[in-house]
């Protein structure tokens, strides 16, 4: 790959491995008195991946539930950690926008954007400056200043989204989002994120089973099946054949 190339990639993923260890239910006592260690078995949720998504291409990720979509994107967001193999975001700033991720249930809406937001790497000043702009998106009203484990899942993702919409990262992962909360912040969040991704300075993976906004939004479509690549390439052509593939 040449210099011009490899500046135009935004994430490079190569040979990932990922794994789950599941162990049996043993007593402490039992394992003890019989003198024998607990069994172990390890579920591969992602096999062996290799990809590329150059800087402002939007990457649209399905598959059916356990195909290791929403294991993909967590890991590219640094949460879960590779057993084999690389992710290099290129320097990249990065957020993910994923219900029940990332805030910390006993602090109020308000503390939470504030610690997100420094998670994300920006500084205290440039988050209250932009502070208003989240609230008012995420219409909370008084639960702005409430503990979120008061928050129902619809208003959990208001606030996730506005936080990801208004402090702008170079890379977005979204993992579900847009089908959550009420019709009309649906509408709303749909109308921001097509605004979001027209900056084709942000590159942007999309993990949804909704098919129509994966064809409406993506450059390229990636099927994942088993924890592999099954197919990758032109939106309506992966989608076709992922549909036969289901029914």
């Amino acid at each position: 790959m040449d210099n011009n190339e490899n500046q135009d990639i935004a994430i490079e993923v190569t040979d990932l491995w990922i794994g789950y260890k599941n162990i049996q239910a043993y007593s402490i006592k039992k394992s003890l008195l019989r003198l024998k260690k607990a069994h172990v078995e390890e579920f591969q949720a992602v096999r062996g991946v290799s990809y590329t998504v150059k800087r402002g291409e939007i990457l649209g990720i399905i598959g059916k539930n356990g195909s290791g979509k929403s294991t993909m994107l967590k890991a590219l967001a640094g949460i879960f950690c590779a057993d084999k193999g690389t992710i290099d975001l290129k320097g990249h700033s990065v957020s993910l926008l994923s219900i029940g991720v990332g805030f910390q249930k006993e602090i109020t809406g308000r503390e939470n954007i504030l610690l997100s937001g420094m998670l994300l790497g920006f500084s205290e000043d440039e988050i209250k400056a932009k502070m208003d702009d989240i609230i008012e998106f995420a219409e909370l009203g008084k639960f702005i200043d409430m503990p979120v484990k008061t928050y129902s899942s619809g208003m959990h993702s208001k606030l996730a989204f506005s936080i990801t919409a208004v402090l702008q990262t170079e890379i977005m992962l979204i993992d579900e989002v847009l089908s959550v909360g009420d019709a009309k912040f649906k509408k709303k969040s749909y109308r921001k994120m097509k605004e979001l991704i027209s900056n084709r300075d942000r590159t942007v993976v999309i993990v949804s089973h909704n098919e129509q906004t994966l064809l409406e939004l993506c450059d390229r479509v990636m099927w994942m099946h088993d924890g592999e690549i099954k197919k990758i390439g032109d939106p309506k052509e992966v989608l076709d054949e992922y549909g036969e593939f289901m029914k």
